[in-house]
């Protein structure tokens, strides 16, 4: 396990809450934890740790630092006491071979050892991720860095409290002399920050969930940024930076750069926080998936979530290409899945977002009843599109209408799922209203939805078609005739000879023979309402299906 240098780990209250009069030969070790040792307390083992001994000050402190060092500790924090005793402490940490820290008298213990654990947690965010480091990018905070990225359409960094860098974002752009420096430092250089204090940006971003713009200095060799504080209740975690992208131009931001950024700042304090706990790999994943499909225990995993089981519920879903082979499908689902969690958290703070077979849903609870805020189809139509350009592959997005409680989820992702089946047919089978759009509620598309079921069913089921409509499409094929179309236009015109015929260009004379042609092939009963209602439909689908330039008209007697 790899540790944090003592210096590192030090740096800014070195100084102002202890001295450092002792580095061992080999420099500043790497310390992986803090330990308190009273003591009242069994001796442990303190392998590769930085030892706080309290409860004893001065020469009282020399047998435990001496303890410490034997078993296995690579620092040792005391407080010194009277001036008389620092030699000696000096001394005994020189031979024992530790680094000594010389704790001021009015530093609290538990303060100091709240602090130190704090800096190496946040060091251990990194810790995988150096320069050095090998494999492959996997961490949560890089994933929300190349979403972010994305969808502010910059150059992400992710800093902790004390400027550290977490995570950053790829790019192919030169990056300008600041974030340079950054990463390979993993610290933000400490002439800029001054700078940023003294314009008083750190403290902008310390208050609330404001994005802050910081304009670039050429002179030195900084460009613009966006940046939001990174925040848990009143406690500041860091920040995003947001460096404006030069290729070969200045590339301006996003359009919805700044509101996206706030929802990046909510799930990088979310996975922070994880991390400082020790948590697990966050299993709301496993859990949203239970509700979305039904056998999960509403009020239960609600609890866990941190959802109201009786707040209305809203389900967005996205879903990309089917025609991709499983691995392609999984991986493009776990890139879309960030931007769409970036995008939905900034409009919803409490928003939920998780994959199911190759389909990506955000859940959000607490909408309003009965009605789809045009604001959250803004962001959605924003998120396919930024799905559609990371992978190159069309993402759609279908919204269902919101439930009354949260036991219902999984009606809501059906009807999402709904609207994603239509917007996903071939246009032969969807028809010119839905032909453009990537995203739709099911408002938009009933009738659209309504067509396909029954094209589904005569697919399953082809003892249900009319033999007479295959006997007009047979006609056609084989003489080249008209009877479909003229046949379609009129019921179309709910009966109307005169209308459907100046639709079709045609004397009205013209169209009633060919329409007393069209019941002499078919034997079709136009007299009969039911009878007639299920040819049109018939007749609907046969024309789109002949209108596709994939589908050949013979196909419409399937």
């Amino acid at each position: 396990m790899r540790g944090t240098p003592l210096d590192q780990l030090l740096e800014g209250i070195e100084g102002a809450l202890v001295e450092l009069p002792v580095v061992p030969a080999g420099g500043h070790p790497s310390v992986v934890g803090v330990a308190i040792l009273d003591p009242d307390d069994e001796l442990g083992d303190h392998h590769d740790q930085l030892v706080l001994v309290i409860g004893v000050r001065g020469r009282a402190s020399l047998p435990f630092l001496r303890a410490a060092a034997r078993s296995g500790a690579v620092a040792v924090a005391v407080k010194p006491g009277p001036s008389g005793s620092v030699g000696e402490l000096v001394g005994a940490a020189a031979e024992a071979g530790v680094a000594l820290l010389a704790v001021r008298p009015q530093v609290r213990w538990d303060q100091l050892g709240a602090l130190l654990r704090e800096r190496l947690d946040a060091a251990e965010l990194v810790a995988d991720r150096s320069p050095d480091a090998s494999g492959t990018p996997g961490d949560d905070l890089f994933a929300l860095a190349e979403a972010t990225a994305l969808v502010t359409g910059g150059i992400v960094d992710i800093e902790d409290h004390g400027n550290r860098v977490l995570a950053y974002s790829r790019s192919d752009d030169a990056v300008d002399e600041l974030r340079r420096l950054s990463i390979l430092g993993w610290q933000g250089p400490e002439t800029y920050m001054k700078m940023l204090r003294d314009w008083g940006v750190l403290d902008r971003l310390r208050d609330g969930e404001r994005v802050v713009r910081v304009d670039a200095r050429p002179e030195l060799g900084v460009r613009a940024r966006l940046a939001v504080g990174i925040r848990a209740g009143q406690r500041y975690l860091g920040t995003i930076w947001v460096q404006q992208r030069f290729s070969p131009a200045v590339v301006p931001f996003a359009e919805r750069a700044e509101e996206a950024l706030v929802g990046a700042a909510r799930l990088a304090a979310a996975e922070i926080l994880r991390r400082r706990t020790g948590a697990g790999p966050v299993s709301s994943g496993t859990q949203l998936t239970e509700l979305l499909t039904g056998p999960a225990n509403t009020d239960l995993v609600a609890g866990r979530l941190g959802l109201d089981p009786a707040a209305a519920v809203l389900v967005v879903g996205f879903g990309g290409s089917v025609e991709l082979d499983a691995p392609a499908r999984a991986l493009h689902a776990d890139q879309v899945r960030g931007v769409v969690s970036v995008y939905a958290t900034a409009y919803h703070r409490s928003a939920l977002v998780g994959v199911v077979s190759d389909r990506v849903y955000a859940v959000l609870s607490g909408v309003p009843r009965g009605r789809i805020e045009p604001a959250l189809m803004s962001w959605v139509r924003d998120a396919a599109a930024v799905a559609r350009d990371r992978t190159g592959q069309p993402w759609r997005a279908g919204v269902g209408s919101p439930v009354t409680t949260l036991a219902d989820l999984p009606d809501a992702r059906a009807e999402a799922d709904r609207v994603l089946d239509a917007l996903s047919r071939p246009p032969s089978v969807r028809g010119s209203r839905v032909s453009g759009p990537a995203v739709a509620t099911i408002s938009e598309l009933r009738a659209e939805m309504l067509l396909g079921e029954v094209h589904g069913v005569l697919g399953e089921h082809p003892e249900l078609r009319h033999p007479g409509v295959a006997a007009l499409v047979e006609h056609d094929e084989q003489r080249g005739g008209e009877l479909v179309t003229s046949l379609l236009a009129y019921l179309d015109a709910l009966g109307d000879v005169r209308s459907a015929a100046a639709t079709l260009h045609v004397h009205p004379n013209t169209l009633r023979h060919r329409l007393r042609r069209a019941r002499a092939v078919s034997r079709i009963e136009l007299d009969d309402p039911t009878e007639r209602l299920s040819c049109h439909l018939q007749l609907v689908l046969v024309g789109r299906e002949t209108r596709s330039p994939r589908s050949p008209r013979r196909s419409a007697r399937r």
